[in-house]
């Protein structure tokens, strides 16, 4: 019962830190149409902190220490192929939020970054959830 209590959670806050890593690009796009000390360039910059504060980063604290301890409850993931995968896509999910936080920073000093570099990555998190998504329902090998 508590592994299913715990998966429960893990879920959750997988689709807290998914809708999170797929709004503050879009937050930071916004911020980038503007300059510093403008309102709306204010405005996208305390949303983006706020949501970085408050979803995002406890979202994927917890998404790991929940996996983890899912892990630790069923060694025998370990053994499966598409947990490999399926981890491998979370590594890569957790180093690009990284990426993102670093480069909303810049862009909060009034750093301008390249906007159609931005939209393009906008889209990342999506595909690399339909990876892992596929890997755990499908378990393809």
């Amino acid at each position: 019962m508590t592994y299913l209590w715990l998966k429960a959670f893990h879920l959750i806050f997988v689709i807290a830190f998914m809708a999170g890593m797929l709004i503050y690009p879009r937050y930071k796009l916004h911020q980038l149409t503007a300059k510093a000390g403008d309102p709306l360039f204010e405005t996208m910059k305390s949303a983006s902190n706020k949501l970085r504060i408050i979803i995002l980063n406890p979202s994927v604290i917890l998404v790991w220490v929940l996996g983890i301890a899912m892990v630790a409850m069923n060694h025998g993931l370990l053994s499966q192929g598409w947990f490999h995968v399926k981890l491998l896509f979370v590594l890569i999910l957790t180093g690009l939020h990284g990426y993102f936080i670093s480069m909303g920073k810049k862009i909060d000093n009034g750093e301008t970054l390249p906007a159609k570099q931005l939209k393009l990555l906008n889209e990342v998190p999506f595909l690399l959830m339909i990876v892992i998504v596929v890997m755990v329902i499908v378990r393809p090998f």
